[in-house]
């Protein structure tokens, strides 16, 4: 797997801890839209020190191959971070599995840009990696990540009751999942 691809309009990267101060930017200029849809953060998450650390662990991990984030970067403008997509949770054995999480900037949703960044994602991942299995959770009322899912090919398979802790409620969640035809 390669640590950068470009697709017609985005540049994917897995960072090192040299980018902590434009994921840190990223972070500070959205948090407001994202705090909805995340788990509460702590005051030093928006700290360099801390992105830092975030960013050499997700490359350490990357490098094991057991939890892969992709930061997404316009081709046009390739020093500002617009969004993330992340592979994570991935199970062997049996279940060939993974859990995928995306974020986008306030001012880049509705432009076709997840939907470029895991179109491109998802075969590569789920090839190079061998997985059966993809599975999204998304909040019920969040109509962007659900039509997002759909056009993707996910299917809705459940409802799970208060599965997550986001901004500091316990939260009702819909499974997704995408499976790898064969």
């Amino acid at each position: 797997m390669q640590f950068i691809y470009q697709t017609n309009r985005l540049e994917l990267r897995v960072l090192s801890s040299d980018y902590a101060t434009i994921v840190r930017n990223f972070y500070l200029n959205n948090r407001s839209f994202l705090e909805p849809f995340e788990p509460k953060h702590p005051e030093n998450f928006f700290s360099i020190g801390f992105q830092q650390s975030n960013l050499y662990g997700e490359y350490q991990a990357f490098l094991r191959m057991n939890h892969i984030r992709f930061w997404l970067f316009l081709k046009n403008k390739p020093s500002s971070v617009i969004g993330s997509v992340c592979f994570s949770n991935i199970v062997r054995g049996a279940f060939q599995k993974c859990m995928v999480g995306y974020k986008l900037d306030r001012l880049h949703c509705h432009q076709g840009y997840m939907t470029e960044a895991l179109s491109f994602l998802i075969p590569i991942i789920t090839q190079e990696l061998k997985l059966h299995r993809l599975e999204a959770y998304v909040q019920p009322d969040n109509n962007s990540s659900i039509a997002l899912l759909s056009r993707l090919h996910f299917i809705e398979e459940g409802y799970l009751s208060k599965f997550a802790e986001i901004n500091g409620q316990w939260t009702d969640h819909l499974l997704y999942s995408y499976l790898v035809q064969s």
